[in-house]
């Protein structure tokens, strides 16, 4: 018998060949992943982020292309009963929702939200949603000029009609996810740039500003702030850092948690103008933007 090979099956490391292999297996990777930027060219995106990331129990109304020709009113969830992607309720007329926290998490969620969204404006209430995919991009079905009025909810009972009879298991179901939710209020700056976030999580309360502006502008502008003293909203109020998620920037105050939300709207609208006129410059920063920046950027994390 010949001796084994101590030669591996792959390609030797290093070589051209393992080169070529990695950055195919990249190209195929990219291909099937998702959007970076999910929502991205919609006016909406900024909420629907918010919705998305990190918002319990809300609902907006979908805004649809003119002509799409949905059958009926369907609204944006955050989550729905078992975390499914849709379901249609009622009759003459139903209503639809289209969630946009699921279980499991799609690989490509632009496309599975385009996809349920086709599903809810046309099914039948009972239907069962089983994915079926759509052609259709969701800037098709989503009228892209258009922003969408989110209600936040106290609790989780528009998850069921009023009259229906729910047993014991679903109740106790019901109350367990009453009891995540924080109180949570948008609140809107003087330009109407991106979705603030107001949230009373206990301890401290947080705001959460997604922002639409691409990362590296945003980040110069926010050291330019900080560099000028203004990185704040007033008394009360800490720079806490920033947040990537679904390719857009976040950033974080902590705030005092016995200040109403509304308490925060001038020192939000002070910190807005300075940010917008941190924005419309495009110089070089500056060592001590620079240092600014390279500070806000170790309190920086990703979430998704």
């Amino acid at each position: 018998m010949g001796k084994k090979s101590k030669r591996g099956s792959g390609p030797r490391p290093g070589s051209n060949r393992a080169e070529r292999v990695a950055a195919r297996k990249a190209r195929q990777e990219a291909s099937l992943a998702g959007p970076v930027r999910p929502f991205e060219g919609l006016a909406a995106e900024c909420d629907l982020v918010a919705m998305r990331t990190f918002i319990a129990s809300a609902t907006a109304p979908v805004p649809f292309v003119d002509g799409f020709g949905a059958k009926q009113d369907v609204e944006f969830a955050t989550v729905l009963p078992g975390a499914v992607f849709a379901d249609v309720r009622g009759d003459a007329p139903a209503h639809g929702y289209a969630a946009l926290q699921t279980d499991p998490d799609p690989d490509d969620l632009r496309a599975s939200v385009a996809s349920a969204l086709a599903w809810a404006a046309s099914a039948t209430s009972g239907d069962e949603y089983r994915g079926a995919a759509t052609e259709l991009d969701l800037a098709a079905i989503v009228d892209p000029t258009a922003s969408i009025q989110v209600t936040v909810h106290d609790d989780f009972g528009w998850w069921f009609a009023d009259d229906t009879d729910l047993d014991p298991q679903i109740k106790a179901m019901l109350e367990r996810a009453n009891d995540t939710i924080l109180p949570t209020a948008r609140l809107t700056a003087a330009s109407g740039v991106g979705a603030p976030w107001w949230v009373d999580a206990g301890e401290k309360a947080h705001l959460r500003w997604v922002r639409p502006e691409g990362e590296d502008a945003l980040m110069n502008a926010l050291a330019r702030v900080h560099d000028a003293g203004g990185l704040t909203l007033g008394v009360g109020s800490r720079f806490a850092g920033s947040f990537r998620t679904h390719g857009l920037l976040v950033p974080v105050f902590d705030l005092d948690v016995e200040a109403h939300h509304a308490e925060w709207n001038d020192g939000l609208d002070a910190f807005d103008k300075a940010l917008t006129e941190a924005l419309a410059d495009t110089s070089d920063l500056t060592a001590a933007q620079r240092s600014s920046k390279a500070g806000i950027i170790a309190r920086q994390v990703t979430i998704r």
